[in-house]
């Protein structure tokens, strides 16, 4: 048995709309409802192999997709970012003492990021 790799669910996020539907319905399933293969199977009315197939061949497309698009690596990053800010900033109201410079760091971070 192995364990679902939940980087597609996020993946799905961003790209599910680009799939067909059928593809983003078997998807949507095994991961965001997290049906095994079999309960896929009897929902949608193909077979276990086929649900297996299309998972793969869709886990395939998403990962071309952000290797293209690059959108949930943009998203994570940005993520990241915004958190060094917040920590910044929340140190700042914390300690009277905390040099301009770590707040024209944050602020440097914020103007960085590209939208």
């Amino acid at each position: 048995m192995f364990q679902k790799d939940m980087k597609y669910s996020l993946l799905l996020d961003f790209y599910g709309d680009i799939l067909s539907e059928r593809k983003r319905e078997i998807i949507e399933l095994y991961y965001n409802e997290d049906l095994s293969l079999a309960e896929v199977s009897e929902i949608t009315g193909i077979s276990r192999q086929g649900v297996r197939d299309s998972v793969k061949k869709t886990e395939s497309e998403l990962m071309q997709l952000e290797e293209k698009l690059g959108l949930a690596k943009r998203f994570e990053d940005i993520g990241n970012q915004l958190d060094v800010v917040v920590e910044t900033l929340q140190n700042a109201i914390e300690s009277p003492e905390i040099s301009k410079n770590e707040i024209v760091k944050a602020i440097n971070i914020i103007s960085d990021i590209n939208l």
